[in-house]
């Protein structure tokens, strides 16, 4: 079970770089207003929401306690981000305020993720 949990933790991480590194990618574009969700932020951030889900199973399966409201808050964000870009996967310009958002929450769900104990 124990090396199920790394392969999943692994897999959620290449999630978290897939929608992050799109953000960052973008980063020039947005100051120009050019700015777009690529597919990778998409793929990263539902990649996120199945493993961490995952991860929340295999965790109480083995009798863990999992704080419900932390992972409560780190979905809720994710909802948000995936929401944030499957909308807008399509359209060539996503605003700055609305695509620095997607950075920003992804960014506070690592922190929730690494500070909150």
């Amino acid at each position: 079970m124990e090396l199920l949990i790394h392969l999943f933790v692994g897999l959620h991480i290449v999630g978290i770089a897939a929608l992050l590194g799109g953000f960052l990618t973008q980063m020039k574009a947005m100051g120009q207003g050019t700015a777009r969700f690529v597919p990778a932020m998409l793929h990263g951030a539902a990649t996120m929401l199945v493993t961490g889900v995952i991860l929340v199973g295999l965790h109480q399966a083995e009798g863990h306690e999992v704080d419900n409201v932390k992972i409560g808050v780190k979905l809720a964000l994710l909802i948000v981000i995936l929401g944030l870009v499957y909308v807008k996967r399509d359209d060539e310009r996503v605003e700055k305020l609305l695509f620095g958002l997607v950075g920003l929450l992804t960014t506070a769900n690592v922190f929730i993720a690494v500070l909150w104990t």
